[in-house]
């Protein structure tokens, strides 16, 4: 349905613009969360920092061991994804580039000549190396802060140890991980189910009571929701990362993966809601009528869903809502018919949101499909 034929702006999809601009809203509170996502990487680079110079200083004597904390912040990042791998790189890329400039100024001196020397050498080596992006460019970029910066002959491979040091900081700071990036998928799992039963909610009143202003404000809401689906999705690749990153989290992969596979189900389930509030707020919009049944259907659905959504966050296949769910998959076989094709779309529209949440129960799609009635007739 286009714009032009339902005579409304209000009620249908945002262009390109729109959903631009309302991508483009950071609040307060959503800077506030990401910086509480992210404290335990700040405070692990943090500490990683201090130890990694503790070491070199101390421990080894340097004098002023500069590239041992940034080879450890610069390793560790604040990103499980492919941490390891990360790590390795950025240390035998900084070693590579600091190891090299020493050698070469401490022989040549240093100069535009000399950098283009060093930079190229550097570059040659990650690459001989079979080094990956970051490899080349840490290479490159330490090579030319020793050249440049601090070109002291005299700190001839002192330098090259501190960022071998910083490296084995980060490395063994990189299998020290939380519990918490294994729990947001499930959690964030449950918050997507709770929008959902929350909106199937809100759509079964605005059927009962044919509130346009409210059936639009609640298209509004229902609108907003695409975030959820692509937190989940980090959720997941970062718990993923954080199983690929530390050994001692590895008896817990078979429980997140399960939990991954969930992520394309999530996704169906809040997007068949979607379309149904649009639906309903269509019909509230132009005053067609909705058979009460099927207001009621939308309100025994949102509390099955609530049920799933509790057994997502408790780290379980939502079985114990497929018993609510196949009786209102039933339910919908008996329902009267209604004249309006709108409420006949928003019928089949119940449905699908069955069908896809019937999946979270651990059913396939075809169980899941087989397991509803044929529509009323």
């Amino acid at each position: 349905m286009t714009r032009a034929a339902s005579g409304t702006i209000g009620v249908m999809e945002d262009g390109p613009l729109d959903r631009m601009w309302l991508r483009g809203r950071t609040s307060v509170r959503g800077r506030i969360d990401r910086w509480k996502s992210k404290r335990w990487q700040i405070v692990q680079c943090a500490l990683a920092a201090g130890v990694a110079w503790l070491i070199a200083s101390d421990l080894l004597g340097h004098q002023t061991p500069f590239f041992a904390p940034v080879a450890a912040v610069v390793s560790l990042g604040t990103s499980y994804g492919q941490r390891l791998r990360r790590v390795v790189e950025v240390t035998l890329g900084v070693a590579t580039g600091v190891f090299l400039a020493d050698l070469l100024v401490s022989q040549l001196g240093s100069g535009w000549w000399q950098l283009a020397i060093v930079v190229g050498l550097a570059m040659s080596a990650a690459f001989l190396l079979d080094g990956g992006q970051l490899f080349v460019t840490q290479a490159a970029v330490q090579s030319i802060v020793v050249s440049t910066l601090i070109p002291d002959p005299g700190a001839a491979l002192t330098r090259w140890t501190d960022a071998l040091v910083g490296g084995a900081v980060a490395l063994v700071a990189a299998t020290a991980v939380p519990a918490a990036p294994l729990r947001r998928p499930r959690e964030q799992a449950a918050v997507v189910m709770r929008k959902t039963a929350d909106l199937l909610r809100a759509a079964g009143e605005v059927m009962a009571d044919g509130e346009a202003e409210r059936g639009i404000e609640l298209l509004a809401d229902a609108r907003s929701t695409d975030h959820l689906i692509r937190e989940l999705q980090d959720a997941a690749d970062e718990g993923m990362s954080v199983v690929a990153s530390s050994p001692f989290r590895v008896r817990h992969k078979g429980n997140l993966r399960r939990m991954i596979e969930l992520v394309d189900p999530l996704d169906r389930a809040l997007r068949s809601t979607r379309v149904l509030v649009r639906q309903t707020a269509v019909a509230a919009y132009h005053r067609r009528p909705i058979p009460r049944s099927y207001s009621q259907l939308a309100l025994d659905l949102a509390d099955a869903v609530d049920v799933v959504a509790t057994e997502l966050a408790n780290d379980r296949m939502a079985a114990a809502a497929r018993p609510l769910l196949l009786a209102l998959g039933e339910a919908t076989g008996q329902v009267e018919r209604a004249d309006e094709m709108t409420a006949e779309v928003i019928l089949v529209q119940l449905r699908s949101v069955i069908v896809d949440v019937l999946l979270l129960t651990g059913l396939s799609q075809m169980e899941s499909t087989q397991a509803l009635p044929p529509p009323p007739r």
